[in-house]
């Protein structure tokens, strides 16, 4: 009996790649055949200007879930980061991969801390921009896009002094000779999915094949911490554009606990709430509505006007 071949849509840099690999193999562990699809999105042509600057909203993944709705791919694997709070309708998240360690990392050739004297750092990320801002403005930073080789060369060309990136990727390719620090969780909270890998499809594809697709890959706590992030994210409708974060941490008592909040541009304002439930969507509906609540829509529209 031939194998049924799943065909997966992935961008095509060496991280992407891996993820994809990662569900290929274990796609294949339950009988499938796979085929890997490389897609190149506007996140990966456009890489002079932030995210911020060029709208983030679907920005790695909108190309990829065309080919999804025309059946030119039967699924599609994305770091769950990417992925907007809110997907086009007929699509949906149907597996997340076990997370890794969610963290940021000072990534250099050199001796440097985070601690320390004024350092010039590459970064692209607007949360991460706005944390700086708040807890260590001694530091500089300059916009540096692109896949993790490409940003590491650059800072081998003396471009910065550091790179700030998720632990996760580097990880994963092989970098982490180069760490110099470790940046704490509770100044350097992460944007929603920070860790994991997930599944998207259309929901034209076969149901059986999503079920047994999601019983290969998903990992059950993994899922549950970011979908209580997801929802948060949902409500208060932000992104990689905007200094929203939101990390929730499994306790022991089956229970999530989510800390969140929305940071200003300039780091003076920040807004945060913790709330503990065993539901997931409304757990991140609970910590959204607290932020909101205490003024945190008018930072995001604030924001969003600047960012204009």
């Amino acid at each position: 009996m031939q194998k049924v071949k799943i065909r997966i849509g992935t961008r095509s840099s060496k991280l992407a790649l891996w993820q994809a690999e990662k569900v290929a193999a274990a796609l294949h562990e339950g009988g499938y055949d796979t085929e890997l699809v490389h897609i190149e999105t506007k996140g990966d042509k456009v890489l002079d200007v932030s995210l911020a600057k060029i709208g983030s909203k679907g920005v790695f993944t909108e190309e990829i879930e065309v080919m999804l709705a025309q059946g030119d791919i039967d699924i599609a694997v994305h770091s769950a980061k990417d992925m907007p709070s809110s997907l086009p309708q007929g699509f949906k998240l149907i597996a997340f991969g076990e997370r890794e360690e969610v963290y940021d990392v000072l990534l250099s050739t050199k001796k440097v801390s985070i601690e320390g004297e004024g350092l010039v750092l590459g970064t692209s990320s607007t949360r991460r921009l706005a944390q700086l801002a708040r807890y260590y403005p001694q530091h500089r930073t300059i916009t540096i896009r692109g896949n993790l080789q490409t940003r590491i060369r650059k800072l081998e060309e003396g471009q910065c002094d550091a790179l700030l990136l998720a632990y996760a990727g580097v990880k994963r390719m092989g970098y982490e000779h180069l760490i110099q620090d470790r940046l704490p969780l509770e100044r350097f909270t992460t944007p929603a999915g920070q860790g994991s890998v997930t599944i998207e499809v259309h929901e034209q594809l076969d149901q059986n094949l999503q079920a047994d697709i999601r019983q290969l890959f998903n990992h059950p706590i993994a899922e549950r911490c970011i979908l209580a992030e997801r929802s948060y994210l949902s409500v208060l409708g932000g992104g990689c554009s905007v200094p929203v974060f939101a990390l929730a941490t499994p306790n022991t008592d089956g229970a999530i606990r989510l800390k969140g909040g929305v940071l200003s541009l300039d780091g003076h304002t920040l807004i945060e709430s913790a709330y503990t439930d065993t539901d997931a969507v409304r757990l991140g509906q609970l910590a959204a509505q607290s932020v909101i609540d205490q003024g945190g829509r008018a930072i995001l529209d604030a924001i969003k006007k600047e960012l204009k």
